[in-house]
């Protein structure tokens, strides 16, 4: 049995677990030139047992109810991911991290998966305040935050060390801004 949420006719969202570490890899391999400016655990998932480990990693999170992945898959390839990269239940708050490869960049994949977890971090978990961070160069994921309905709440100056010095925009999206959400 497949557990999925469509993103489109051709799209799917789904857990991202240890057992698919091999696909994992492989998509990781092919975008990675594209993912390492932003997402430093591309550099760590380097062969199957490193790609087995960071997905473990997040089943022990998600085990403790503490951080999720998921896998955006396009005519059954796996093209990109989303993560609840925090998950505090006591503090009512999440940050979402999203990336793609740049085949399935513009089709707004990530887009419909935000709100599909944003939805379920509200609706069904009862969070509330869900985070989007990205570095202040990386436009097309502030584009996203704004797609969302996010706010933009200020910039962390040389806050991410990471091929260079970067700043970081906080955007954030509270359960009331959701109430009022633009894909309702």
């Amino acid at each position: 049995m497949r557990f999925a949420v469509p993103l489109t006719e051709s799209a799917e969202l789904r857990p991202l677990e240890p057992w698919q570490a091999a696909e994992f890899l492989a998509h990781v391999d092919k975008a990675r030139d594209a993912l390492a400016p932003y997402a430093p655990w591309v550099e760590v998932v380097t062969d199957l047992e490193k790609a087995r480990n960071y997905l473990s990693s997040y089943a022990r999170r998600q085990a403790a109810d503490e951080g999720r992945m998921y896998g955006i898959w396009l005519d059954g390839e796996l093209v990109g991911g989303m993560q609840f990269r925090g998950f505090d239940t006591d503090l009512g708050i999440t940050e979402l991290g999203a990336w793609v490869a740049p085949e399935a960049e513009g089709r707004g994949l990530v887009t419909r998966a935000a709100q599909r977890m944003i939805d379920w971090a509200f609706g069904v978990r009862g969070l509330n305040r869900v985070e989007w961070r990205c570095t202040a160069d990386n436009a097309r994921s502030a584009a996203t935050a704004k797609r969302l309905g996010m706010v933009h709440e200020g910039t962390l100056r040389q806050a991410f060390v990471h091929h260079g010095v970067h700043d970081v925009q906080v955007w954030a999206m509270t359960r009331t801004d959701w109430e009022q959400r633009p894909w309702r």
